[in-house]
Formats: structure tokens, sequence, C-alpha cells
């Protein structure tokens, strides 16, 4: 697959990423006390993380959107 994702974007995802990793395994407040709210903020960061390196977004395949220069 070719490389869709640019820099900023990059950047932006895992920080992101990151933040919700921290905010569900090291936080205490409520809104990640459920199951359900914990588990979902992992997986979507485990995403953003995994695309933040890989530098393909499979949403973006499908859409035709490109936010890298090549």
């Amino acid at each position: 697959m070719a490389m869709n994702v640019g820099t900023l974007d990059r950047i932006l995802r895992a920080a992101l990423g990151l933040g919700l990793l921290y905010l569900a395994l090291m936080s205490d407040l409520a809104l990640f006390q459920s199951a359900i709210v914990r588990y979902g903020a992992i997986a979507v960061a485990v995403v953003m993380l995994v695309v933040a390196m890989t530098r393909v977004c499979p949403l973006y395949t499908i859409f035709g959107l490109k936010t890298c220069r090549r």
C-alpha cells in the first residue's frame, strides 16, 4: 500500500494514541471506569499508533485522501 499519511497527521495521531492509552490505563477518571469505554479507548489508541508508525490509513485509501506530499 502507498503511504497516505503526512508528518503533521502522524504527529497528531501518535499524540492522540498516547493520550488515550494514558487515560485508559493510568487515569482514575470516572469515564474510563467502564470496561467498554476503557477497552474501546485502548483499541482506538492502538489503531492510531499503528497508522502513525506505518503511515498508511485504510480509511484514507477508501476515500481517496492523502495528507503526505508524495
